[in-house]
């Protein structure tokens, strides 16, 4: 149900994925960066990545960008937490200076890997919850976004490197009950690979994620029971982000993570518009059978 493009020619779907069989590749892809910044470490993909880092290569720079720090066990891990809110501009704008200030000060060269992570969604038809809380999904998944790339691209295109946004299998196709997530994300994958587009000839280049299902705090706060994801799509948080450094060590500008994911996303690509928005209104329609009470 969700898809597009000939991106997966390159991917041919496998029978089983290993996430000790990726762990080569996610080093070597860490291997020519400095620093890492990413965005809403504190949970799901967002720390997955932070763990990641810590495991390949503790003795990187990370900075996490998150309205509260990651709490993750381990001596080693080089973590500055800078407390930012992506939904304000005057917080997004502050975190980005002092960022920008700590990588200049502690790491006068080197690539920069910026991971734009955060983000939220809800079910129900709009404007449920309520009208702010759809204009604060568009504000963080894209407002934020945007304004914090664009405050970071100038140190990004001085050393070099490379931009990780985390888009969704969702940004496919349109997404009854999820209406203004799935655009945001749909705004997300294109932006990206628009951006990738701009940026050749440079040192900078982007990376598109589009993870299906995943078990993280992100169906909690969507208003969805914890285990509402669809179980034969799910994958962890841990095997995302596996899959994503796996790709920028490729040299990929879009992954769709998980085989089965890939699948539903070339036919989901391939249906017209108004068919594939009825199939993913009939998908999405059973979340509603197992929202919270």
């Amino acid at each position: 149900m969700f898809g597009f493009q000939r991106a997966w020619a390159d991917h041919p779907p496998k029978p089983k994925f290993s996430p000790s069989k990726l762990v080569p590749s996610s080093r070597g892809a860490l291997q020519t960066f400095s620093a890492v910044v990413v965005t809403g470490g504190s949970s799901g993909i967002g720390k997955s990545f932070i763990k990641l880092v810590a495991k390949l290569r503790p003795e990187l720079q990370l900075c996490n960008l998150s309205r509260t720090a990651p709490v993750i066990k381990s001596d080693k891990l080089n973590l500055c937490h800078i407390t930012c809110d992506l939904g304000q501009p005057d917080s997004v704008a502050e975190a980005a200076a002092e960022a920008d200030t700590v990588l200049r000060r502690t790491l006068p060269e080197g690539r920069v890997l910026l991971i734009n992570n955060s983000g939220f969604g809800s079910y129900g038809l709009f404007p449920e919850p309520n009208l702010p809380h759809q204009l604060e999904m568009i504000n963080v998944n894209v407002r934020g976004l945007v304004d914090l790339t664009g405050r970071l691209l100038p140190l990004l295109r001085e050393r070099g490197g490379v931009i990780i946004n985390i888009a969704s299998t969702a940004s496919f196709q349109p997404t009854p009950f999820m209406a203004t997530y799935g655009a945001t994300k749909a705004f997300v994958l294109h932006w990206s690979l628009a951006l990738n587009q701009e940026l050749k000839g440079t040192s900078v280049r982007t990376l598109a994620v589009c993870p299906g299902p995943t078990s993280t705090e992100f169906f909690r706060r969507a208003g969805l029971k914890k285990r509402s994801e669809v179980d034969s799509l799910s994958m962890s948080s841990d095997a995302v982000a596996e899959q994503a450094l796996a790709a920028l060590a490729k040299g990929r500008s879009l992954v769709v993570t998980g085989w089965k994911n890939r699948i539903t996303a070339i036919a989901g690509g391939m249906a017209p518009k108004r068919f594939a928005t009825w199939v993913s209104a009939k998908v999405i329609a059973r979340y509603k059978l197992r929202r919270h009470t």
